[in-house]
């Protein structure tokens, strides 16, 4: 890992999370946070967040994929993967666009939290109401 010429970076971000990513050629083992990526997240549907773009890409062997990523809870933080990854895979082979772009894998998702409102109890919820 000396040699950080074989290496392909992406970035991932979703809600408050944001992923560094960097992928070579390899076997296919994915580590977050340098741990195996069943142990790192716990929810299945979490882990195949994380290998959507390999997958979809029929990848999935192909590359090591090494994630930090901060900020953010377990949902957040796969998506911002996911999208870290995807992005990775484009930059090293520009004839993925199609299939990753047609799978919605190269768009951030852009929904955040809303703000509290002055005035109010909540971004949406208000006081109660009292007529008299």
């Amino acid at each position: 890992m000396a040699n950080d010429t074989n290496f392909v970076w992406g970035t991932g971000r979703r809600k408050s999370s944001v992923a560094r990513v960097r992928i070579r050629k390899g076997s296919g083992k994915i580590v977050v946070n340098r741990r195996e990526l069943e142990d790192y997240f716990g929810r299945d549907c979490d882990i195949s967040t994380v290998r959507l773009p390999l997958k979809t890409t029929k990848m999935l062997g192909e590359y090591d994929v090494f994630v930090n990523v901060n900020g953010g809870g377990s949902t957040g933080q796969a998506g911002a993967a996911s999208l870290g990854i995807a992005r990775a895979l484009y930059k090293s082979d520009l004839t993925l666009s199609d299939s990753l772009r047609g799978a919605g894998l190269l768009t951030r998702d852009s929904r955040m939290k809303e703000r509290k409102k002055y005035g109010q109890k909540g971004a949406r919820k208000s006081f109660q109401w009292t007529k008299r």
